[in-house]
């Protein structure tokens, strides 16, 4: 496993004794990014927007951060990256981008484990905005297996057909905690016969990949994927950045989602005619969170300074490419220290009859995160009680709804723990304990009552 003991030094959050365990919402900055700001801060300007020497380094650290997140998924270059707010604002980009190449008679194919960012888009576009066109394109949605959690591969495949524009699938949803595999749903977008405006008979692949690039080694060009877009919030960085990768002659046809300042070629507006900037520019209307670009590129560094040799710089701060022997090191030892802990925390949980757990059983089939609920309980109480003990979870349908009407929970929520690099045995013993008690509890009380009620009955006949 990792060693913890040398990262969680380096955490705040984690110093004040807090168990962090809703990492798959939001994880934790390291001290090493906040005294990193108040170091920019200081020669802070904007970018692409002045000769000072403050502007001149604060565009060259900017630019040169699209640089490090191209090279940690192994994109071909920085003309691939396109950063916006979240992972969220990143899908719809692509929805707005290619919304008037669709086509009537169309489809868009997702799934029923889809976090809503990679539904309600496709929805909005099928239902509420094409329409107002009198363009008719359908949703599709495949099912999942409610036993394991697994995607059903074999009724996605009967979804997609000549008409399918572009496949939308998480890399790993955040209910499930399932890792879906990408390269056979690849597959299925390719066999489409779908015809591209560039000629290409195949159906685009779309992978929400805000559960995957954080916490599993990502190469694009292996996966072929088309988009792919995640958040920086996941994997140490402050909130406000998320990104978007997509191949470069996609993004060069593909109009822009943004108008404005940046997003122009220097000069080249007259009332006849806008050109467009290179790449990435193009696509990065406004002034941009150059602070928290700068950050998250920083934080991918950081993250595999942790990985790779805690305590110990290497890449971060370092004026040096990000090799990708490194970076597969990196994230696969994130991935085994991941899968160790959420091992134990489904060992434990387990135990606990009242408990439904959500999901692959076998651990190396998920990522760190588990939800549950209990017979009987709300999860919002549960909750609401493992806080009052220290212990971070989350309850509610963590934005995957439809997966949750899938199993007619009533409401549709679920309690979940999730786990990330600086979390060791100890925080899931504790987190995992905690629930197993509090729902043990609630059954003790429960069987007591029923044993009450039982009684009165009797001596009432």
């Amino acid at each position: 496993m990792i060693d913890t003991q040398k990262i969680r030094k380096f955490f705040p959050a984690i110093k004040t004794g807090r168990v962090v365990s809703n990492n798959a919402a939001s994880t934790q900055a390291p001290i090493q990014l906040l005294d990193l700001m108040d170091e920019l801060i200081v020669q802070y300007d904007n970018v692409h927007r002045g000769q000072s020497r403050s502007s001149l380094l604060t565009t060259e650290k900017f630019e040169s951060s699209y640089d490090t997140i191209a090279q940690f998924v192994g994109a071909p270059s920085k003309r691939s990256i396109i950063l916006y707010r979240n992972a969220t604002e990143a899908i719809n980009s692509v929805m707005y981008s290619l919304m008037t190449e669709f086509k009537d008679g169309d489809n868009v194919v997702t799934t029923f484990m889809e976090h809503n960012s990679n539904y309600v888009p496709w929805y909005g576009l099928c239902s509420e905005i094409l329409p107002k066109f009198g363009v008719k394109v359908e949703c599709r949605l495949a099912r999942f297996d409610k036993e394991t959690g697994e995607l059903d591969l074999d009724h996605l495949r009967s979804l997609v057909d000549k008409r399918t524009k572009i496949v939308c699938c998480t890399g790993a949803s955040n209910f499930l905690g399932t890792k879906n595999p990408i390269k056979k749903i690849r597959e299925i977008a390719d066999s489409s016969g779908y015809i591209q405006p560039s000629g290409e008979k195949k159906s685009y692949l779309l992978i929400d990949g805000a559960q995957v690039v954080p916490n599993i080694f990502v190469d694009v060009k292996d996966l072929d994927v088309d988009f792919l877009v995640w958040s920086f919030h996941k994997m140490l960085a402050p909130f406000g950045v998320g990104a978007l990768y997509a191949k470069e002659e996609l993004l060069t046809k593909m109009r822009p989602f943004l108008y404005g300042g940046d997003m122009i070629a220097e000069g080249k507006v007259s009332p006849e005619k806008v050109e467009y900037n290179l790449l990435p520019w193009k696509f990065t209307a406004g002034t941009p969170n150059i602070l928290g670009t700068i950050l998250s590129a920083q934080a991918i560094r950081l993250l595999m300074d942790f990985s790779l040799n805690p305590g110990v710089p290497n890449y971060f701060m370092a004026d040096k490419k990000i090799e990708a022997s490194d970076v597969e090191k990196a994230m696969s030892s994130i991935e085994s220290h991941e899968n160790d802990l959420i091992k134990k925390a489904l060992e434990i949980l387990e135990e606990v009859p009242s408990l439904k757990i959500y999901g692959p059983k076998d651990s190396k089939n998920r990522t760190s995160l588990v939800s549950f609920t209990c017979e009987g309980r709300d999860p919002f109480e549960i909750s609401k009680e493992l806080s009052s003990q220290g212990i971070e979870s989350r309850a509610g349908c963590h934005c995957a709804t439809l997966a949750h009407h899938q199993y007619e929970l009533n409401p549709p929520a679920s309690c979940r723990l999730s786990f990330y690099i600086y979390n060791n045995i100890e925080d899931v013993v504790k987190a995992c304990s905690a629930v197993k008690d509090r729902a043990q509890l609630k059954n003790a009380g429960t069987s007591k009552w029923h044993f009450i009620s039982a009684a009165k009955k009797f001596i009432s006949k």
